[in-house]
């Protein structure tokens, strides 16, 4: 325990750095595998869609004694007995099936009534037409098109477009893994759920935007130097944002956890059971692919430009070891961070270089001083020629 406790604080401390591209490799093929297992489980499970998608009629009753079998039992005889059967809160019965006749409806009303011991206006009862859940589903697509395609735009002008396939790649990777993981174990997706997963693809891109622009910082400081590709960059600025990207995943997983448990599981609020669910698989898997499918991503496509394949290349004919290259490129980067932080602060180049002149000759000065020689230099004294007699 008190090793663990070390690691965390060296983390924080930053004094300990993770090789990155050495766990890319195997981050990217168990991302390939779960990306598989959710393309199949949604060929061959499919997705557990709402009411509000598909259309029928839902019956929610407050029976806290009853279980499945007994309500299945209970509607033999009403024509739902083959209806989607839930369990809510664990007080509560909720039917489904494609029901739309008034007296059917209303048969199973009924019984529902009968097996809780309550009236008929306590079952709550819900009816959505087909073609309304067939419009609210394409409004849905829509606005996850209109999504990418501004957040593309927003990404290549504001970084490039590299990044900005990245990113996507990134957020495409999420929803299936999200949505996999709905299919998989056969949670119903509602309005409430599409809502968390748009909010979920928000959260992984600023968490991927965060990773680009500390590494356009880097990139801007120490690829003037020649001395290192374009991946050992990227993985100073993962470092640099690690914990930062840890810490705003934990705070946001703590009232999510919160929502999860008391809001649906002590007080029986279904949507936020339904809405929590969600954004707590999106923030697991969007923290993950920010730091290992994004930069990757990203990584691979830079160091194909003619600029960092040449760098790569002659270090390669160096024989340079990248062993300790995340220690030289973070003092590289510091040292030409901090020169440019004096630059800025005195205002242009002429005067910086002016500054540091002064500084130096300032030093020379003090160092004269020291050594016991008089601050001002005597006058030196007039030579005359002979006088003649």
């Amino acid at each position: 325990m008190r090793r663990i406790a070390g690691v965390l604080r060296a983390f924080y401390r930053g004094d300990h750095q993770v090789d990155f591209p050495r766990l890319w490799r195997h981050a990217l093929i168990g991302s390939l595998a779960v990306v598989v297992i959710s393309l199949g489980s949604f060929a061959v499970r499919g997705l557990d869609l709402g009411i509000e998608f598909e259309g029928g009629t839902s019956w929610e009753v407050p029976a806290p004694q009853t279980s499945v079998a007994q309500a299945r039992d209970a509607l033999r005889g009403t024509g739902a007995a083959d209806a989607k059967i839930q369990t809510l809160g664990g007080d509560t019965i909720r039917v489904r099936a494609d029901i739309e006749d008034p007296e059917a409806v209303d048969r199973v009303r009924g019984a529902l009534a009968e097996l809780a011991g309550v009236t008929g206006n306590e079952v709550s009862v819900t009816t959505v037409g087909p073609s309304w859940g067939s419009e609210i589903t394409d409004k849905a697509r829509n606005a996850l098109l209109a999504f990418f395609a501004l957040i593309a735009v927003y990404i290549a002008v504001r970084l490039e477009w590299k990044m900005a396939v990245g990113a996507l790649a990134a957020v495409i990777h999420d929803i299936v893994v999200s949505v996999g993981f709905y299919s998989l174990f056969q949670f119903e997706i509602t309005p409430a759920t599409v809502i968390a997963f748009l909010t979920i693809m928000g959260y992984s891109l600023y968490d991927t935007i965060v990773v680009y622009d500390k590494v356009r910082e880097v990139v801007g400081r120490v690829t003037a130097t020649g001395r290192y590709t374009y991946t050992e960059m990227m993985n100073l600025s993962l470092n640099k944002v690690l914990m930062r990207s840890v810490n705003t995943s934990i705070t946001s997983v703590i009232p999510v956890l919160s929502m999860l448990v008391i809001g649906s599981f002590v007080l029986g609020a279904v949507t936020l059971q339904e809405f929590a669910l969600a954004l707590l698989v999106g923030i697991v898997v969007g923290t993950y692919s920010s730091l290992f499918v994004a930069a990757a991503l990203v990584a691979k496509m830079k160091e194909r430009e003619p600029i960092y394949a040449d760098i790569a290349e002659r270090i390669r004919m160096r024989g340079a070891s990248s062993g300790d290259a995340t220690r030289v490129v973070a003092d590289d980067d510091a040292a030409l961070g901090a020169a440019a932080a004096t630059k800025r602060a005195a205002g242009s180049r002429d005067s910086w270089s002016g500054a540091r002149t002064a500084a130096g000759a300032g030093a020379a000065a003090a160092k004269t001083a020291s050594a016991g020689s008089p601050a001002i230099p005597p006058r030196p004294r007039k030579t005359t020629g002979r006088k003649r007699r």
